[in-house]
């Protein structure tokens, strides 16, 4: 009897085991099974590609599987935002861009093909950084109410250099102009390398720049630093004043870079995504790094993320639509 019993009982079990096997596990239970596409939609070298590379080194330490950085770069980041837009939400493609992407273009672009807060899984502010205010070490200005009185003096006269038309450095311009009843002349290049040689060089006057793309320069005296654009003062130039300490209320701007992936992800492979790239930002060998080169480590949650970003989407809207900036 007892035999009887176990042997219908294992074949039952065989008979379970073999039933399981025609509906396998959800493909994310083994999420990452193969490489990991982490796009940027810029050139490399900068601090988007920058921040995308040392996380995705870190993840792929963590989770065993290559994640290979793709630089797709074109119409202001738009381009590669795009293609994750309309990749498969399975985990296998991620995003990491930067302000213009997420809350600028939709504003700057009438034709663009996504919509930052529809189109995508938030997953993260990874990184965050205060511009600089700098200029060329002959410009006559050497402190931000200097540069207001020369504004005044000549409106519309004074050149600001950009990386571009809608970048982050162009808008805390405009911004900055709005905040203190000045004008300035938008000088627009293509990206920030040449806008910083021609600021060296004293082509152009002033500039907004993200602080570790020209805190070499600041320290080595080939530019003068006016002002940080935090809300509070930077460790890696201590002794220099916020916009808000010298006299300009309401431009605060931090530059930052983000990860989303595509609308869609399955719930385990979206927490465990988040999770190991927090992991990895607070790495004892990243965040240290990341501090060095003046970024400050934000990773929050998606909740978190999706409502900075409705904050940040209304400020740009109302700077653009003001400024009645466009890329044409």
């Amino acid at each position: 009897m007892t035999t009887d019993l176990s042997r219908r009982t294992l074949l039952a079990l065989a008979g379970g085991t073999a039933a399981l096997g025609l509906f396998p596990a959800p493909a994310s239970a083994a999420w990452p099974d193969k490489a990991v596409t982490v796009v940027v939609p810029f050139p490399p070298g900068g601090s988007t590609d920058m921040v995308a590379r040392q996380v995705g080194q870190k993840l792929a330490e963590r989770l065993g599987q290559p994640f290979v950085v793709e630089n797709r770069s074109g119409a202001t980041g738009a381009i590669g935002a795009t293609t994750v837009a309309r990749a498969q939400p399975d985990g296998y493609t991620i995003l990491v861009a930067s302000i213009g992407v997420y809350a600028t273009n939709p504003f700057l672009q009438p034709k663009l093909q996504y919509d930052p807060l529809k189109d995508f899984d938030l997953l993260t502010v990874a990184v965050r950084a205060p511009n600089v205010l700098v200029a060329n070490p002959k410009f006559p200005a050497n402190t931000v109410a200097e540069l207001v009185a020369e504004l005044k003096k000549k409106p519309g006269k004074i050149s600001f250099a950009s990386s571009g038309a809608g970048s982050s450095d162009h808008l805390t311009a405009a911004l900055f102009w709005q905040k203190t009843g000045t004008s300035g002349l938008h000088v627009p290049y293509r990206g920030g390398a040449p806008a910083i040689s021609d600021l060296v060089a004293g082509h152009v006057d002033v500039s907004f720049q993200n602080i570790n793309a020209v805190i070499s320069q600041i320290k080595g005296g080939n530019l003068k630093v006016l002002a940080v654009t935090g809300d509070k003062r930077s460790p890696l130039l201590p002794n220099v004043p916020t916009l808000s300490e010298a006299g300009v209320s309401g431009a605060d701007v931090f530059s930052w870079q983000a990860i989303a992936a595509p609308k869609g992800l399955p719930a385990d492979v979206k927490a465990k995504l988040h999770g190991e790239i927090v992991g990895s930002l607070n790495a004892p060998d990243v965040r240290p790094r990341m501090e060095e080169l003046g970024f400050e480590i934000v990773a929050n949650t998606p909740d978190e993320f999706r409502a900075f970003l409705v904050q940040e989407l209304a400020r740009w809207k109302e700077v653009i639509e003001v400024g009645k900036i466009s890329l044409e």
